[in-house]
């Protein structure tokens, strides 16, 4: 008989040795199940199994420890117990109602064929939900923790009360009730590998969710696709200013700035380090690599986060680029994120070293009240505040209003859930429709309203908080000194195929409408560190 015990297993308790051991020296014909029925099993237990779940997930608030620190932790757990102990990694693969008969197929893959898990041959510990995907398939359940089935209550903490615990915990290693409930072979693993100070910089990350991204609402699909599709222009405006040695690029994505940079002949002694918070795109990131995609060997990823502390050693990078990720900082963090941010990249740099920050910027006068025309004849204009459940109905709808009527639609999503309130007002000058706004609620709408496949994401951010000045000024009071060759510049792409016949700018002077040229789109700012 088999002892099968799933979970994400970040941490090992006291009592679960002790349950176990129990079970192993008394038997299991007098135990109860979680319906409270004497099992009446005679069969001596041969094999204690793990199924560790979201083993391909770390480096998260859900998931702080990788498979191989939780398989060194088991392996010891396993190795007091008086019967041999396994280990399995089940990969997460979304909600799925049948991830227990998954989790049981992928255990008989790995064993290759040693462990055919079966009601007959089984039993299972579980004492959270999970238990009913089992109990559904016919298998007998032990309740372990569990004290009642119908309200979910435990007898005594869960294991992951424990890290819930310590990442609230001042002093993790003496705390008290950590000393009482962690087992010896997780606290070792914990200890050495200070798993404890991580879980506490996960857990006060407000910026990233429990899975370890910054929005639940982005197609990464749509997005890869876009980031793929820009990367050499990118690369190309920066270029000339990447210092050869130790190059960072934070907010890698899926590392297409690291793949062209590898290709630079002037950067062939460089090392390469990817960082990217997303758990989706740093795995397409190491992907990439396995595939061989990237000529330099010496090219490194890892998922952190940039703005809960520094990703590199202090005084490290000769270069650290960052493109179109500040202005999701202050999007999907606050303003102090953001100036920790910067001052992070100061800190990182060698003597010399520099900041490459790509991204786009606000406008230069950028609370001026101006008179906006926008084409309501491009498309429909009835409507424009209908809702969809189906994605790509949406989009298609977007895709479809008038510019007019989707800055209607525009002005009530922008920002909604964060408090904003965008203004405007409209008029009608010699029949032509108008809106007066002011001149940063316009850039916001024209640099997002073609953003049709991802709009939910995009209402989230904002592009203009801070015009070219004030980006300049923040830097300098982080140490930094600006290089001559920083500026901010109007993206005549972007004109030619997304504003002009959609879009034109005007000032009201003396009852006459002036037009004004497109404010910039983008910066290129460059800080160095004496």
């Amino acid at each position: 008989m088999y002892l099968l015990i799933p979970g994400r297993h970040q941490l090992l308790t006291r009592f679960q040795f002790h349950y176990i051991q129990r079970l192993i020296q008394n038997g299991l014909e007098k135990e109860k199940d979680v319906f409270g029925k004497t099992i009446g099993i005679t069969e001596n237990i041969e094999a204690v199994v793990f199924a560790v779940t979201s083993a391909n997930h770390s480096n998260t608030r859900r998931n702080p420890l990788p498979f191989y620190l939780r398989a060194i932790a088991i392996e010891d757990f396993g190795n007091a117990l008086n019967c041999p102990t396994y280990m399995y990694g089940i990969d997460d693969v979304g909600q799925v109602p049948n991830f227990a008969g998954y989790t049981l197929k992928r255990i008989q893959h790995d064993s290759e064929g040693l462990f055919h898990c079966t009601p007959a041959n089984t039993i299972i510990i579980c004492s959270t939900p999970v238990l009913n995907m089992y109990h559904q398939l016919g298998f007998t359940i032990l309740p372990a923790e569990l004290q009642d089935l119908t309200t979910w209550q435990h007898h005594t903490p869960m294991p992951w009360d424990v890290v819930e615990h310590i990442a609230n915990s001042h002093h993790w290693q003496k705390d008290p009730f950590v000393q009482e409930h962690m087992h010896a072979s997780a606290y070792n693993v914990w200890r050495k590998y200070r798993c404890g100070e991580k879980v506490q910089m996960l857990f006060r990350d407000a910026m990233i969710s429990s899975d370890g991204d910054l929005t639940e609402t982005r197609d990464y699909n749509v997005y890869v696709r876009q980031m793929d599709e820009i990367a050499e222009m990118k690369y190309h405006d920066t270029a000339g200013f990447i210092q050869p040695g130790r190059i960072g690029d934070i907010g890698c994505a899926v590392g297409s700035w690291i793949k062209l940079a590898c290709k630079d002949e002037r950067l062939r002694e460089s090392d390469f380090y990817g960082i990217e918070v997303s758990r989706y795109l740093y795995v397409l990131c190491q992907q990439r690599k396995e595939n061989g995609e990237f000529i330099n060997p010496f090219v490194f990823f890892s998922q952190k986060n940039a703005v809960t502390g520094l990703v590199f050693e202090r005084n490290s990078m000769n270069t650290i680029h960052s493109s179109s990720l500040t202005h999701e900082i202050e999007s999907y963090g606050s303003r102090n994120d953001l100036l920790q941010f910067i001052q992070n990249r100061y800190e990182e740099l060698a003597p010399g070293g520099v900041w490459v920050n790509r991204d786009v910027v606000g406008p230069a006068n950028k609370d001026q009240i101006i008179y906006c025309w926008l084409n309501d004849a491009d498309g429909s204009n009835e409507d424009p505040y209908k809702t969809f459940s189906d994605k790509q109905v949406f989009s298609q709808y977007l895709s479809g209003l008038s510019t007019y009527a989707r800055f209607l639609r525009f002005a009530r999503d922008f920002r909604q859930i964060e408090g904003y309130v965008l203004e405007y007002s409209t008029a009608t000058i010699h029949h032509k429709n108008y809106i007066i706004t002011s001149l940063r609620n316009v850039m916001e709408f024209l640099s997002r309203k073609d953003y049709t496949d991802n709009w939910q994401s995009e209402m989230h951010e904002t592009f203009c908080f801070w015009d070219f000045d004030e980006w300049k000024t923040n830097l300098l009071k982080a140490g930094f000194t600006i290089h001559a060759a920083s500026r901010a510049f109007t993206n005549d792409w972007i004109v030619q195929h997304r504003w002009e016949g959609k879009c034109a700018l005007f000032t009201m002077n003396n009852e006459q409408l002036e037009p004004l040229d497109y404010p910039v789109t983008t910066m290129i700012l460059i800080g160095v560190k004496a």
